[in-house]
């Protein structure tokens, strides 16, 4: 069993700052992985599909996806959904199982309700910044109530796993002299180019 706690103090640091949105990732992350029985991935051995979008609270939550699932955007094996939710759908890539965890809503209301948000998030201070004796009760409280209580989880069903091939194949940009992967690469003229310089190069022309 995947033990989120285990996890908690790398996380803050990896993290940043304590706040209650990246705990709640490390205990919604590890529900998924001990309903589908997998250790954290080393390479792709697991997809995770989150639900975050950009520009809203508790997005700290996709820092504790990646660091218990080990599902990284270094390794490309998580993806943003953009629904602006907490919901995480993690696959097994090897078998196809899947299963989707969210934080109760309930659960999420209280954080929201908190002094952390109403007394300092929302009044533009960093969490950094907000006094331990604030954010401290949050952070427990997560990391201590019961799965039943915090979370829902679904069941497992089968997924199509998308096939993943990584490419090795690279060049030099003609105009700014840059690796490029070659899948990106453009052509401008006679010039083989990346993506900014074809832009800067076609803008000049017009």
């Amino acid at each position: 069993m995947v033990e989120p706690k285990e996890f908690l103090e790398a996380g803050q640091a990896f993290h940043g700052h304590k706040c209650p949105a990246m705990p709640m990732g490390l205990r919604v992350g590890a529900a998924a992985m001990n309903k589908l029985g997998v250790e954290r991935a080393q390479d792709g051995q697991l997809l995770a599909l989150v639900e975050l979008g950009e520009d809203h609270c508790a997005t700290c939550f996709g820092d504790g996806i990646q660091m218990i699932t080990g599902c990284t955007f270094g390794k490309g094996n998580i993806k943003k959904l953009h629904h602006g939710k907490w919901g995480v759908t993690l696959i097994d890539t090897k078998t196809g199982r899947a299963v989707r965890v969210t934080p109760k809503a309930e659960a999420m209301l209280a954080n929201k309700n908190s002094d952390f948000i109403k007394k300092y998030r929302e009044k533009g201070i960093p969490a950094s910044k907000v006094p331990a004796e604030v954010v401290e009760p949050l952070v427990k409280k997560v990391m201590s109530a019961p799965d039943n209580q915090l979370l829902d989880v679904g069941e497992v069903v089968e997924y199509a796993v998308p096939k993943k091939v990584d490419s090795f194949a690279g060049f030099v940009c003609d105009n700014c002299g840059e690796m490029v992967v070659e899948n990106y690469g453009r052509i401008v003229g006679k010039k083989h180019v990346c993506i900014p310089c074809q832009a800067m190069l076609t803008g000049a022309k017009s």
